[in-house]
């Protein structure tokens, strides 16, 4: 068996990120920038006013009450025509230029025009209420690097630099096979002896949402001629997911199977719990990431091994999401398996959050996965631990939604 740390790094260095193609901004939620992104304007392009109220010369106004002449009004959009003299102001609008001569503005609030008139009641200095041209960022700035994920917030900021079109990396098509003749669709038809199959909805959901496309491919029997010609035409795929027979039982029949038509095998078994029958390897140009067949295991290796190799396929740097919480009750000493414990996640305020896990961890429960709220890490020999204790988490959610 080798670590999780050694399996993740051969799974990440085993790929290389995909090729690229150009989308629009619409088209664009949840890609992987493969290029960097720089602006193409300066913004704001002038200095402009930050609220509403009167652009003056901060000189006229250093003794209040003082009373100017108002000599036109300046709105978003348009440009006052001439420089103010000593004693004029312009009225002016939140995101209007400032008239050339004008230094600061003051807020309609502490003024009251009469006619042309206008009597200051409060003093600035130069610069107040100012937003000064490229207070946001300058034509030439890079502000968004490739291998960021374009969400929402980042979007709106390529929009914002002028940059209708983006270089995205490719969605990975991720080909899902589960196994085993115990299990069915669901919907279908099952025997009792049989258990409906969660594992390729769950996978495909889980491809989607860190940005690839899924193709469930549905179930392959026990039986090695079915599985070759269902492996074999995954073909197409940049990888393929398979879920349950990579184990030592007699219908584990993945690396058997695939071994017959060229499976090159890196490693198998990983020194984890849950998660320790997974494989990965190559079938022809098409890595091959073997998951466990339970589903709790299935999802957990999902989060552990599939999510950073998405990444490396697109190019995208895999976060390191551990972080600190107290164990919200005690533990044994841990064998020689890093493990993961589903548990639930109690935040304070001020405070670092409690994960107290929960009492069966048996990773056929995926009810228990569905409602946990992270994941404990524990170390292989890690020593009993008390209630109190500083442990390391992985907050779930597995989806890694966009913010």
């Amino acid at each position: 068996m080798i670590s999780v740390d050694e399996a993740r790094g051969r799974i990440a260095g085993a790929v290389h990120p995909l090729d690229s193609e150009v989308v629009s901004l619409a088209d664009a939620l949840g890609r992987v920038l493969a290029q960097d992104v720089t602006a193409r304007l300066t913004q704001p392009p002038a200095a402009v006013s930050a609220m509403d109220g009167y652009a003056v010369r901060a000189a006229d106004v250093t003794t209040v009450p003082a009373t100017l002449i108002c000599v036109g009004e300046v709105p978003a959009g348009q440009q006052f025509d001439r420089e103010i003299s000593a004693g004029e102001v312009v009225r002016i609008f939140t995101g209007a230029p400032l008239p050339a001569g004008a230094d600061a503005i003051v807020i309609q609030e502490n003024t009251e025009q009469v006619d042309d008139k206008v009597t200051i009641r409060e003093g600035v200095t130069v610069g107040t209420y100012v937003r000064p041209a490229g207070l946001d960022f300058a034509a030439g700035d890079t502000l968004l690097k490739a291998g960021t994920t374009l969400t929402p917030r980042k979007i709106g900021l390529a929009a914002a630099m002028n940059v209708p079109w983006l270089t995205v990396r490719r969605r990975p098509r991720i080909a899902i096979l589960a196994t085993g003749d115990e299990i069915v669709m669901p919907g279908d038809p099952r025997a009792e002896t049989q258990i409906v199959s969660s594992n390729g909805w769950a996978l495909a959901a889980f491809v989607t949402a860190n940005g690839g496309v899924p193709t469930n491919m549905g179930i392959a029997p026990d039986n090695a001629e079915a599985l070759k010609a269902m492996a074999g035409a995954a073909s197409a795929a940049d990888l393929l997911v398979t879920t349950g027979g990579a184990s030592v039982g007699k219908h584990d029949l993945i690396r058997s199977a695939l071994g017959d038509i060229g499976l090159e095998l890196d490693f198998w078994r990983i020194a984890m719990r849950p998660g320790k029958p997974l494989l990965f390897g190559r079938l022809g140009e098409t890595p091959v990431l073997g998951l466990p067949g339970n589903p709790v295991s299935s999802m957990v290796c999902a989060l552990i091994f599939l999510a950073p190799l998405m990444d490396a396929l697109l190019g995208r740097v895999t976060p390191d999401g551990a972080v600190p919480a107290q164990l919200g009750s005690d533990l044994e000493a841990n064998d020689q398996r890093q493990d993961y414990l589903r548990a639930g996640l109690s935040r304070q305020m001020g405070a670092m959050p409690i994960a107290t896990p929960f009492g069966r961890q048996d990773s056929s429960m995926i009810s228990l996965l569905a409602h946990s709220e992270c994941l404990i890490i524990r170390p292989p020999e890690d020593p009993p631990r008390r209630a109190g204790d500083t442990v390391s988490v992985l907050p779930l959610d597995l989806d890694r939604p966009l913010v």
